[in-house]
């Protein structure tokens, strides 16, 4: 009945009348000429648009109105309108001025106005980097954000967990456009940082199509709802672009594999007189396998050694053990559209945006040797040939789509923002070059495991006013979400002998498909009042309620003292929280064993399971609750350089986990509680998600940027940017009774590490670009601190991963104004991760498989990689 009314609400306000305006035109310029891709907004509205190649712009806009210009590197500049010609030029200036929007659900501010740490990424400046995908762009470009490629982790492989200011991927909530992306449908149950979390797709938007990335680095449950515990990502998309952009770029690594290619075209359509746009990206990327595994010559996990009578000729053919570890093979393909119309004469806008992203990939799992699995049916090897094992691939076929559609319009002096958003990620699973033991001469050698998906459905509605001192702003947000996983084939998961089903990963069972569905509403309400021209004080509520765990409502408060054009002191304090995701409720993998006559089984068991919530007595999940609290300064103390000092802490409780494996104690002489129910219940062993753990994270990030540095006959730009944080359990592990009582460690050492350790808690960027006539030179050091991995149970087998200095090279040569080309040198010293050090425990390798750490990562293992581009302009 609630989710009825608000539609109602949203339909009576869509046909609401409309109020007038005129299209006003001009030009933006320098010194030097004109200026592309400046930023032209309606002060206090979230209506803007961006100058095309020749720097000219079109808006619709009043008499009265107050038009603001702003661009990366010049002062921002504000300009009253009362004309249909508004011609300006700007002054060379820095990045404090630049206009961002996420951060104030009413009104666009500047970097230096905002009363929170945000960053303002400019697309050319993430293609510098040198990478490929947009995840890893960030990491390189971002201090608190991490991502990095992951192997042999089935599913995880595909996705590389990304996380922002340490506290996780669940937590950092994923906009276009300003409008929540939807998750992504796996959840990250391997060995890697962020286990146990659901993230964002962030393959599933291409370079190509985005215009700028908006970091929001506080705490913003707030305004946006459930995710935004670390802070928002928004990604704004391009909108009227002069010339049509075909771009290729490829690179390949010094070692001779990972080839790289990827290939886009962006363009835009004037949608006739009015200022009507509608801008199309279409882009392709591809990548191949590459291999980093460890060459031990002997096999210590299974005791064969190196002159092994029967082995020794295969390990010394196969020195590696046969392993391929390294970046999976990947295609992705992308369309993504952008576009919006004015509605008759009165200022209204039609706008729509959204993408479909494709995406196929292969990673592998561990080499089946000769000696581990054998083959007697000659199903992957020639009969009268010498067996040589083999190793399975795990290939996903993803598909991420979403689409927005809404208005905007004036509505008795509110400017009005309805929409409808509608976002889906699956991913199919197959298990290929395997077999499954138990079959026989019948097993096939490739199988389908089963597929998730995830979706959401939302209505946004959302209303803003400047009056005199104050802006204020309010809203309601409907959202349905629904996750679905499907069984594999009946082969995949056969397992009457305890063998595993397919080899490296066994199917999805029955009793492991899933269609689970929940609604929430939220509304929420914000005041922005600046009493003078140097102070601002602002407030947010926001309340939340879902149908299947309850309400929540999170406030933030925050304030800002500006320093004249030099600068600001801010602050902010909030709450903040986050829904368990549906995939966390729901997931479970359960693997059936039989013998002997037994039925047996371990795995995931979810949370709705009567063996976890009655056996053992695991409470429902519920919603993680935070306290954010940030101070800083923003510092200009002369025209080119700004400084940003940020200081933050976050606390976390009632965190989802996905604790360890729960078994039998090893006491053959007796039989405990939750013995009993693994007995009763034939189980072996489990794993399960539950609020057990409450974390305090600490961290400061700095920001300094030089520009327009005179030298020789160009001009250059300096950065520096670092992020430190620490993060800390608070208490004791919130162990449920019966397992507590029993003894029972939920949560041990090494799982602790994911969420300690896992990522740098010290992480720099200093970078240098300049510009000379036309040519370009970018060189960027990046600084990824230590990492340490800890052993389950015997601390004095731990590893502290040493921090390590990535430096990147980019040049750039400019033709012409229609065709350029770049030339990128990723990982120019060719550095790679301290080498594992197993401390006698052959696990940690898994018998000298792995070369490098894999549970905890810096910045992955590809070492250096060469890439070069050309761009084409028509």
């Amino acid at each position: 009945m609630k989710k009825n009314l608000f539609m109602m609400l949203f339909l009576f306000l869509g046909v609401s009348h409309l109020i007038n305006a005129q299209q006003v035109t001009g030009k933006v310029s320098d010194d030097s000429g004109q200026i592309p891709g400046a930023s032209v907004v309606v002060k206090g509205t979230t209506n803007g648009v961006t100058t095309d190649f020749d720097g000219n712009y079109s808006i619709d806009a009043n008499n009265g109105d107050v038009l603001v210009f702003s661009y990366v590197g010049y002062n921002l500049q504000e300009i009253t309108v009362n004309s249909s010609v508004v011609n300006v030029t700007l002054l060379p200036g820095v990045s404090l001025d630049e206009i961002v929007l996420v951060g104030n659900r009413a009104k666009p501010r500047t970097i230096l106005d905002s009363p929170v740490p945000i960053d303002n990424i400019g697309v050319a400046e993430l293609k510098k980097t040198g990478q490929p995908t947009v995840d890893k762009m960030l990491t390189y470009k971002v201090p608190s954000f991490n991502s990095t490629t992951q192997s042999i982790s089935d599913g995880t492989a595909h996705f590389d967990p990304a996380d922002l200011r340490g506290l996780g991927p669940s937590r950092t909530l994923v906009l276009v456009n300003g409008k929540r992306k939807n998750q992504s449908a796996l959840v990250y149950i391997n060995d890697t940082p962020g286990k146990g979390e659901v993230g964002v797709d962030l393959k599933s938007v291409p370079a190509a199509a985005i215009e700028r990335i908006e970091v929001l680095r506080d705490g913003a449950s707030a305004q946006y709802g459930s995710d935004a515990i670390a802070g928002v990502i928004n990604m704004v998309l391009k909108k009227d672009v002069e010339f049509t952009t075909v771009s290729a770029k490829a690179g390949v690594t010094t070692e001779g594999d990972g080839f790289n290619f990827g290939a886009d075209l962006n363009t835009s359509i004037n949608l006739g007189e009015e200022g009507g746009y509608l801008n199309f990206t279409l882009g392709y990327y591809e990548q191949e396998q590459t291999n980093r595994a460890g060459t031990p010559g002997k096999d210590d996990l299974f005791g064969v050694a190196a002159d092994d009578p029967t082995y020794g000729s295969w390990l010394t053919e196969n020195p590696d053990l046969g392993m391929t570890v390294g970046q999976p093979e990947l295609k992705i393909m992308d369309i993504f559209v952008n576009a919006g119309a004015p509605i008759g004469t009165k200022g209204a806008e039609f706008y729509t945006f959204g993408g479909l992203t494709h995406r196929t990939g292969k990673s592998f799992a561990l080499y089946r040797t000769p000696y581990w699995v054998q083959d007697p049916h000659n199903l992957l090897h020639d009969a009268g040939t010498e067996y040589q094992g083999f190793q399975p691939t795990f290939e996903t076929d993803i598909v991420d789509n979403n689409i927005t559609a809404g208005f905007k319009w004036d509505l008795f002096g509110f400017n009005v923002d309805l929409s409808g958003t509608y976002g889906r990620n699956g991913v199919d699973y197959e298990v290929n070059n395997t077999l499954n033991v138990d079959l026989g001469a019948r097993s096939p050698t490739s199988f389908d495991v089963g597929a998730y998906t995830f979706s959401n459905t939302l209505a946004n509605l959302d209303l803003s006013k400047e009056i005199g001192a104050f802006v204020v702003s309010f809203g309601a947000e409907v959202k349905g979400e629904r996750f679905t996983a499907k069984a594999g084939d009946a082969a995949s998961y056969y397992n009457p002998t305890g063998s595993g089903g397919a080899q490296s990963f066994p199917g999805l069972q029955p009793s492991n498909a899933v269609k689970a569905t929940r609604d929430n509403y939220g509304v929420y309400g914000a005041i922005d009042w600046e009493p003078t021209e140097n102070i601002l004080i602002g407030g947010a509520v926001r309340y939340e309620d879902f149908s299947d765990f309850g309400d929540n409502t999170s406030w933030k408060l925050n304030g800002r003292y500006s320093l004249g054009d030099k600068g600001a002191i801010r602050a902010s304090y909030g709450t903040g929280f986050r829904a368990p995701s549906l995939h966390q409720i729901y997931l479970s993998n359960v693997q059936t064993l039989v013998s002997g006559g037994t039925i047996s089984n371990q795995g995931t068991f979810n949370n709705v399971d009567p063996i976890i919530r009655d056996g053992l007595g695991v409470p429902q999940l519920t919603a993680e609750t935070a306290k954010n609290i940030s101070a800083g300064i923003t510092y200009k103390p002369l025209r080119n350089l700004s400084l940003s000092l940020d200081f933050y802490n976050v606390k976390v409780d009632n965190r989802v986990l996905f604790t360890n494996e729960i078994g039998y104690d090893g006491d053959d002489g007796t039989t405990n509680p939750v013995e009993q129910i693994l007995i009763d219940n034939s189980i072996t062993s489990l794993k399960f998600f539950v609020n057990a753990v409450s974390t305090n994270t600490t961290g400061v990030d700095l920001v300094a940027n030089y520009r327009n540095i005179e030298l020789g006959k160009g001009k250059l730009t300096a950065t520096l940017a670092a992020n430190f944080n620490n993060t800390e359990i608070d208490g004791k592990i919130d162990t449920p009774t019966l397992l507590d009582e029993n003894g029972y460690d939920i949560f041990n050492r090494k799982e602790q590490s994911r969420i300690l350790s896992s990522r740098p808690k010290t992480k720099a960027l200093l970078g240098f670009d300049y510009e000379l006539n036309k040519w370009s030179f970018a060189l960027n050091n990046t600084y990824f601190g230590e990492v340490t991995w800890q052993h389950a149970t015997d601390v004095d087998k731990d590893q502290t991963f040493s921090g390590k200095i990535i430096t990147d090279l980019n040049f750039g040569y400019e033709f012409s104004n229609r065709l350029s080309a770049s030339l990128s040198v990723s990982n120019l010293l060719d550095v790679y991760p301290d080498e594992i050090e197993t401390g006698g425990d052959v696990v940690t390798d898994l018998g000298g498989r792995f070369k490098y750490p894999w549970e905890v990562s810096q910045f992955g293992t590809n070492g250096t990689t060469i890439s070069g581009g050309l761009t084409f302009k028509f």
